[in-house]
């Protein structure tokens, strides 16, 4: 029996980096560059720069600065996820990469379409697992970052002990796929409860479902 090259192939996830100090893609360059199933295929200096290049590079992740001079990650994440959309093109996944835990600044870049938020003194390990994580169709926090989301928090317990599961498990940064494995559910039931729990909520978009998690999974993570 001959075995199919394509089923065989690795996936490789292609990375483009968006940082306005030269020394800082360098470095990121250097813990990356060798990893396997990853390729970086571009980098840019600015906001405008990181426009004009991402498209043709096609990227199926972007990690990117939330503070750059000419625009920030946040502007320029809401940017590029638009004129990914107008041109009809797949929209990729994006890290944002700060020095700033503040809450309000990962709020934002939740609500705009990020998929993760790492500090930049984080470890190289926790870069590698957001990558890892968002790769997945998962999301990633740096945990000091999850630690002060969560302060503070009011339980809002409205959903059904399966439904604050599944948010819980959301919120941790799992896909439907690992969410259905883990709970022994089919993918399909597992999107007719995310279906659900945005109704319940009053949820209109994946973003903002996204966001509620990271927020609340905690809260709900006891009640299943």
């Amino acid at each position: 029996m001959k075995e199919d090259p394509a089923a065989a192939a690795p996936v490789v996830v292609r990375l483009f980096l968006v940082d306005d100090h030269p020394l800082v893609r360098d470095g990121l360059r250097a813990r990356l560059g060798a990893m396997p199933g990853l390729e970086i295929v571009g980098e840019a200096g600015s906001g405008a720069e990181a426009l004009a290049l991402i498209g043709p590079a096609q990227p199926h992740l972007v990690l990117m600065d939330v503070g750059m001079k000419d625009m920030n990650g946040i502007e320029l994440a809401a940017l590029l996820l638009q004129q990914q959309q107008q041109h009809q093109q797949p929209a990729p996944h994006i890290v944002m990469l700060s020095m700033y835990d503040n809450p309000e600044y990962v709020q934002k870049a939740l609500q705009v379409g990020a998929r993760g938020y790492v500090l930049k003194d984080a470890p190289a390990a926790e870069i590698v697992a957001a990558i890892e994580a968002v790769s997945a169709g998962g999301t990633f926090l740096s945990p000091a970052v999850s630690k002060k989301l969560f302060r503070n928090q009011t339980p809002r317990p409205l959903l059904t002990p399966r439904e604050s599961e599944i948010l819980s498990a959301l919120g941790r940064g799992e896909s439907s796929k690992q969410i259905a494995r883990d709970l022994g559910l089919s993918v399909r039931t597992v999107e007719a409860h995310r279906q659900s729990i945005k109704r319940r909520l009053g949820i209109e978009g994946q973003a903002e479902l996204i966001k509620y998690a990271v927020e609340h999974a905690r809260e709900f993570g006891g009640q299943g």
